[in-house]
């Protein structure tokens, strides 16, 4: 007489399913990727759902139109730059520091968002309307962040050379992480060095 066993059937192990949460992150970053590579335009929502595995409908479910997840691209980029930069700037032991932090941070995340932040800046007129304002939202953003540093290290200053110099950086700085992508003769940490000497020579008259 044979004994028998009883027990689960051996098979393929179950994949675990993604929390809505983890699933939005995939859905982000996937279309941030394809954002970047093809442009607003000619990016197209089946070829997003069929890189995250899931169906296009369920794309629409989490974010609306092709629109909205463009604009959760940015609003999703606008918290994370804004938690790296404020992050640096609280480690800063004096102005001057406080200034290279900040301005290392913010080119060291555009360095690993290189393509989406190319494409946003270079083709604005070629995205929906309401890409415009989120992109102004992120400018407006940093721009609070820079004044506050710019008040920090030069107290003298009046209110209106620390708004021109606050624009004057937030140009300098869109410009020069432009021009630094794609190189490899010029690292973050060299980009945010150029702007530092740069600010901290134009606000000598200023300093304390």
């Amino acid at each position: 007489m044979s004994a028998t066993t009883s027990g689960p059937a051996s098979g393929p192990a179950r994949r675990r399913r993604m929390s809505r949460a983890e699933r939005e992150r995939q859905m982000l970053d996937v279309a941030e990727r394809i954002f970047g590579e093809h442009g607003y335009q000619a990016t197209s929502m089946d070829e997003i759902a069929e890189l995250c595995g899931v169906s296009k409908p369920m794309l629409y479910e989490y974010f609306g139109s092709k629109e909205g997840l463009l604009r959760a691209c940015i609003a999703r980029s606008r918290a994370e730059l804004h938690d790296v930069t404020r992050k640096a700037l609280a480690g800063a032991a004096e102005p001057r520091d406080m200034l290279r932090r900040g301005m290392s941070a913010y080119f060291g995340f555009v360095d690993s968002h290189s393509r989406s932040f190319a494409m946003l800046l270079q083709q604005p007129l070629a995205g929906p309307p309401g890409s415009a304002g989120e992109i102004e939202e992120t400018r407006q953003q940093q721009s609070a962040l820079i004044a506050g540093v710019l008040r920090a290290f030069a107290p003298a200053a009046p209110d209106v050379a620390v708004l021109a110099y606050t624009e004057i950086i937030m140009g300098a700085s869109e410009r020069l992480a432009l021009w630094g992508t794609g190189r490899d003769d010029v690292t973050p940490d060299e980009l945010a060095r150029h702007m530092t000497d740069f600010c901290w020579q134009g606000l000598g008259p200023y300093l304390s």
